[in-house]
């Protein structure tokens, strides 16, 4: 088994990660049911340096996400050639700039941010994917809306931005049979919204690295994943703080 250390991988490290998570969570998808090809993976690059980015992307991971924009906007510049994905908490004063940083935004919590997203996208003329962050368990302090909010979708979809699917986050600490449970009724709500708005929604944003595999085995298509990929944040990393 491989040795993870607090320094930053090479390329060839994060390479042999992903390719070996990639085929555990496909094999996971297939086995119940799932297109194993429609999973993919976001590389979280939070709190690492740019430099550890551009080896994510040298790996073959042209997914990369980070949950703040003023510290992801750096490295958003130096690789123009990623596909950059927003999955943090997004609030209304950095709409803006998410929306010109990122092209897909998984954080989207309210009807309002959601029509406030769009509007931006409207003005700064951006295509810009969306996904509805659900707070399955109505857990307090967790963003998102509450999955009966959904219901309000259909008569609020943007005109601009690409309604394209929900996100969540599994509960901390839960075991598979739980995750699992959160990430099932993710899907079900997907496909209940999917009906009632006549729309496709064909994205499910849902698993990091401790619940990956629950994710995938409930039809996950993106999966948010850092420390499987890069080892543990130390001392080398840029503060998230800036």
């Amino acid at each position: 088994m491989e040795t993870v250390g607090v320094g930053p991988p090479s390329v060839d490290q994060i390479r042999e990660r992903a390719v070996r998570l990639v085929a555990r969570l496909r094999q996971a998808a297939e086995a119940n049911g799932h297109d194993p090809t429609r999973l993919r993976i976001v590389a979280v690059t939070k709190t690492w340096s740019v430099e550890v980015a551009r080896a994510a992307l040298d790996a073959g991971l042209s997914l990369l996400g980070e949950s703040r924009v003023q510290e992801a906007e750096p490295k958003v510049a130096a690789l123009p050639g990623a596909e950059w994905h927003f999955v943090g908490r997004l609030q209304s004063n950095k709409a803006r700039r998410a929306v010109l940083a990122f092209p897909v935004i998984h954080s989207v919590d309210s009807l309002d941010l959601l029509r406030r997203v769009d509007e931006l996208a409207a003005q700064e003329e951006r295509q810009t994917w969306v996904l509805l962050q659900v707070n399955i368990r109505g857990e307090a302090g967790r963003a998102g809306m509450e999955p009966a909010a959904l219901a309000e979708v259909p008569s609020n979809l943007p005109s601009t931005a690409t309604l394209t699917g929900l996100m969540t986050i599994g509960p901390m600490g839960a075991s598979e049979a739980e995750a699992r449970d959160v990430f099932g009724r993710l899907r079900v709500l997907r496909d209940q919204l999917e009906q009632a708005a006549g729309i496709g929604l064909g994205e499910l944003s849902m698993g990091m690295t401790a619940d990956a595999e629950a994710a995938a085995a409930e039809g996950a298509t993106l999966v948010r994943v850092g420390t499987a990929l890069f080892g543990p944040r130390g001392e080398t990393l840029v503060s998230s703080a800036r």
